[in-house]
């Protein structure tokens, strides 16, 4: 394992991006690619300024998940650490964009349905190979499945392992956009840019709740907190200036 395999992550002003390095293996995720990448999100929920948090990944595929080679270690953790890590990947702070140049399969699909956006181009494909390989996926995945596709097209991909191309991803929610090829970078960078854009109290605090909204768990109390919260900033009142004089806002996040 070279350090120029591991997940780089860099940080240009609100933006961050994280940058999968392992092309000739179609970027699989090793325990020592899942370390770094937690410590890349401690470091990206660390530092306030940042809203957005981009994946990219070099090569022809965007990921193939969890190296399960790895499993033949003794040393090495269960999928349950590959699952835990994607978590936290939903639940980063910023608000977080997949962008799926290529080829997505196993645990590398649920990377994707961890993130609040997921564009896509024409070479993209997936399949998730669990069951046919006896492996019981993990909690946190099987529920991205069924809360971002639905039942029925969780069992489906889950059960059958089907390989299904970009059309059918865009048809039932894997992917919340598609692109040409290449117009995927210009997309990403004005999507970026949007959201950047946005009131950063209201655009972190909107998308958890939404997140846990989908799980089941509405907090009410934590909710109406964050709507007072915002009516009293002084970004909704730089927000109606702005609106007024037709102008674009200069939020500061308070």
């Amino acid at each position: 394992m070279s350090a120029a395999d591991t997940p780089q992550l860099t940080v240009d002003g609100t933006v961050a991006t994280l940058r999968l390095r392992k092309p000739a293996v179609a970027n699989r995720l090793s325990p020592h690619d899942l370390d770094a990448l937690r410590a890349h999100l401690e470091t990206v929920n660390g530092d306030e300024r940042i809203l957005v948090l981009r994946f990219v990944a070099e090569g022809k595929y965007f990921c193939s998940g969890y190296d399960i080679s790895s499993l033949a270690a003794d040393s090495a953790p269960s999928s349950l650490y590959f699952g835990a890590t994607i978590d936290l990947v939903e639940a980063a702070r910023p608000v977080t964009i997949a962008a799926v140049q290529g080829g997505v399969y196993g645990g590398g699909t649920d990377l994707c349905l961890a993130c609040d956006f997921r564009l896509g181009t024409p070479q993209a494909d997936m399949f998730m190979p669990a069951t046919r390989l006896g492996l019981h996926f993990y909690a946190g995945g099987m529920t991205r499945y069924v809360t971002r596709l639905g039942l029925d097209q969780a069992k489906r991909l889950f059960l059958t392992a089907d390989r299904i191309g970009a059309e059918e991803m865009l048809r039932i929610g894997v992917l919340t956009e598609l692109v040409a090829a290449d117009q995927l970078d210009s997309r990403l960078q004005v999507l970026t840019g949007q959201l950047a854009d946005m009131a950063p109290q209201a655009l972190l605090g909107v998308k958890r709740h939404l997140n846990l909204i989908a799980r089941g768990q509405i907090d009410v109390q934590q909710i109406e907190q964050a709507v007072l919260r915002s009516e009293r900033s002084r970004d909704i009142a730089e927000g109606a200036r702005a609106w007024k004089e037709k102008r674009k806002p200069r939020f500061t996040g308070h």
